[in-house]
């Protein structure tokens, strides 16, 4: 079951995003940000979260700005961007009666739902798939535009049947970015999930994240798992491995 919702981004537009609600009473709630330009309705995104919420977590996941149905320009958006709109969307959960207590992240926003934690106080655990240590990883999906939107201001780009523009304050806001002070200061269970074979985000980028975290932490190998857990299985298992580790930190 399923709700659709709408809340703001920090720059305005309306974002778009499905609840999947628990059959029965929730255990807790969380929010669930997507990678890189994957939106709401990819195979982790979608699959992670309904399994969740079979498992009694209902979860927010929610299309990035310009992406899915959600408003706005694509390109306006950054990797800051997207760590304010995933706390907006805690808050609009939280607005709603649901405070959010699990925060998981696929990919790129594995890297974000660890950025977003220190703003979202109420959220008690984190989990990541797949992330990157330095979102900056995320450049060689549009290595071959770099110098022309540099030079430019911006530039198209095609990233599967997606055609979007790619600007430089893009470009300038994920260079910058950097996790390890997020990571070190975290001060929340963490759970790194990672495939030894995933080929777009290398295992270093979990063992990276792994040695900069403070206990209590946790690792768990995805063995047989793609990057975009797209293989039958492979995306609800990890979100029974989420819902397993989480219990213990979700408040009665």
């Amino acid at each position: 079951m399923a709700e659709r919702v709408q809340f703001p981004s920090v720059s305005g537009p309306m974002l778009a995003g499905l609840v999947d609600h628990p059959e029965g009473e929730a255990r807790g709630w969380g929010v669930f940000s997507h990678g890189f330009t994957l939106g709401k309705d990819s195979p982790a995104a979608s699959r992670i979260c309904k399994q969740l919420a079979a498992e009694g977590i209902g979860m927010l996941r929610f299309d990035n700005l310009g992406l899915g149905d959600s408003e706005g320009d694509w390109g306006d958006g950054s990797f800051s961007h997207k760590v304010a709109d995933t706390v907006q969307a805690a808050r609009f959960m939280s607005e709603s009666g649901r405070p959010v207590e699990l925060l998981v992240g696929h990919s790129f926003g594995g890297a974000a739902v660890i950025a977003a934690a220190r703003d979202i106080p109420e959220a008690d655990a984190v989990a990541t798939v797949g992330a990157p240590y330095d979102p900056s990883h995320v450049e060689h999906q549009y290595d071959a535009v770099v110098e022309r939107v540099l030079a430019h201001g911006e530039a198209p780009v095609r990233f599967g049947d997606k055609a979007l523009t790619m600007k430089r304050a893009f470009i300038e806001d994920v260079r910058s970015a950097d996790l390890r002070d997020a990571i070190r200061t975290l001060r929340r269970p963490l759970l790194v999930m990672h495939s030894p074979t995933d080929n777009t985000v290398g295992i270093a980028n979990a063992s990276e994240i792994f040695k900069a975290a403070r206990h209590p932490r946790n690792f768990i190998s995805l063995e047989g798992s793609d990057h975009l857990l797209t293989a039958r299985g492979q995306a609800q298992r990890a979100a029974r491995i989420i819902s397993a580790w989480v219990d213990q930190y979700l408040q009665d």
